[in-house]
């Protein structure tokens, strides 16, 4: 089971979609880090972004063979 995030612990003050204040039930971990967004739906905006990135950069990293 992971960890409970605590707004306590958030790297940023307002959301990076947004703008608008983090709300403690929207946070993520990013890179080691607490995130916190405005809603539960920037945050899983932001999620499924990462995952989008994450995936293109790991498949330009596997080595091609032919």
């Amino acid at each position: 089971m992971a960890a409970k995030l605590s707004i306590d612990d958030c790297v940023n003050d307002t959301c990076p979609w947004s703008g608008k204040p983090v709300s403690a039930d929207s946070l993520t971990e990013y890179r080691g880090q607490v995130v916190g967004f405005c809603n539960t739906g920037c945050r899983d905006k932001f999620e499924r972004a990462v995952a989008h990135f994450d995936a293109a950069f790991n498949q330009q990293r596997e080595p091609i063979h032919g």
